[in-house]
């Protein structure tokens, strides 16, 4: 009964004081009908609180949300099941979910007509103009008496998970150029003591079917090997973002991360419909997604984009550049930069001397915060081996895309001489 009092609501509680004080009063004054109506009162909301807690009310909950994954701006259905397989509640259910305050307020349901074997969906929408991946719940679940004198508050332990990916910008096709290179097992390992069939094994590589374990050539070499499958050529891409907090201006979704961010997916995702093979680089290296072990163009595109739903600032001063080496890979480079420093010229120079054709946008960050420009991101970027465009505040994504395109490739030449000039200065 005690933990079944805690429940009170704010009118069971003045009906308690009310009761309480009347009887004292009637007592006090030898007043039997006082006495009678503060005991009635008095009594209700243990009568309550004992109706609630003798309920044998035992609820199940499932949620569903259609699609889990929504580009920014776009609404997801999501659908509540509540199913009770005991005695009914006597009462009104409250039923919330708890969503994140990004996603708007708390949906709320009010159901009554609880019986027996009893069924019910609720529909709701998320709509977020922010990308991320959220979590969905637990939903709770309060009942009240009749007379709203007692609530009785339960909660389920599942969620789910809602994942807004950026908003993708269609492009043009415009020439990028580039090495092609093999993809997949394109490569296989050489044995000095090795025999035909050695030729058609490589290094296991992580979501690598392990029923394509040759254990003998795996126990020869001392690590994991696979049975190499014949693919087509086919070109890679490689999208870097820069996302160190110096390098952007602004907060939020106002922020030019978000306004670079956007253009990664869009670059991305037109690339990967070309037939690219497209991974996420950032400045601390490499994304851990399977975007280069997979071939299947929804699915490296749904890598790409959970990637860059969840990628956020870092504090960090330089870049990484060990996916240089451990890629191996020339293929193409597209990079979306904010601002850049003097110090970032020997990475960017290095990026672009490791890529079949280099590209890059770069963000005019002071435009896009209400100032003006004070130093174009690109400027020099041509004598670092890249073809570059600026984007600006009110610049439209596809034009700069088609204004990178027409920017030519004599930039690429100019690199290569001026870095062929140092190198024979030194």
């Amino acid at each position: 009964m005690l933990s079944h009092l805690r429940g009170l609501t704010t009118r069971g509680r003045a009906f308690l004081a009310a009761g309480l004080t009347a009887l004292l009063a009637g007592v006090g004054l030898d007043q039997p009908v006082l006495l009678r109506a503060g005991l009635l009162v008095l009594v209700l909301p243990l009568l309550a609180s004992a109706l609630i807690g003798r309920t044998g009310y035992r609820l199940t909950m499932s949620r569903d949300i259609d699609p889990p994954t929504v580009p920014v701006g776009q609404p997801a259905q999501v659908r509540l099941t509540l199913a009770n397989s005991a005695a009914p509640p006597r009462g009104v259910l409250l039923v919330e979910d708890l969503v994140p305050y990004s996603l708007g307020t708390r949906p709320r349901f009010f159901l009554s007509g609880v019986s027996r074997e009893w069924r019910r969906t609720v529909d709701y929408r998320l709509r977020s103009e922010a990308r991320g991946r959220f979590t969905i719940g637990p939903v709770s679940v309060r009942a009240t008496d009749p007379f709203g004198l007692v609530e009785y508050a339960r909660s389920f332990r599942s969620t789910s998970m809602l994942t807004v990916t950026p908003r993708v910008v269609p492009l043009r096709g415009i020439p990028i150029g580039g090495a092609w290179t093999g993809s997949g097992d394109n490569r296989p390992r050489a044995f000095a003591t090795g025999s035909a069939e050695d030729v058609t094994v490589r290094e296991y590589r992580r979501g690598d079917d392990l029923r394509r374990v040759h254990w003998r050539s795996s126990a020869r070499v001392g690590e994991l090997m696979v049975r190499r499958e014949e693919q087509p050529w086919q070109s890679r891409a490689t999208i870097f973002l820069d996302n160190r907090i110096g390098a952007h201006r602004g907060s939020g979704i106002s922020s030019t991360f978000e306004v670079a961010v956007e253009a990664a997916a869009s670059i991305g995702v037109h690339l990967i419909h070309r037939g690219f093979l497209v991974r996420l680089v950032t400045a601390t290296g490499e994304n851990t997604g399977p975007q280069w072990h997979v071939r299947d163009e929804e699915t490296n595109r749904r890598s790409l984009l959970d990637a860059l739903a969840v990628v956020g600032l870092v504090e960090r001063a330089q870049l990484e550049t060990s996916w240089l080496v451990e890629s191996g890979h020339s293929g193409t480079v597209v990079a979306v930069l904010g601002r850049t420093t003097q110090a970032d010229s020997r990475v960017l120079r290095r990026m672009a001397a490791h890529a079949g054709s280099a590209l890059a946008i770069g963000l005019e960050v002071d435009t896009w915060v209400g100032g003006t420009a004070t130093a174009a991101p690109v400027s020099g970027l041509g004598m670092l081996g890249w073809r570059a465009a600026p984007y600006r505040a009110k610049d439209k994504l596809p034009l700069v895309w088609e204004q990178l395109g027409r920017s030519g490739q004599g930039t690429r030449a100019a690199a290569g001489t001026h870095a062929g000039t140092e190198r024979g200065g030194r």
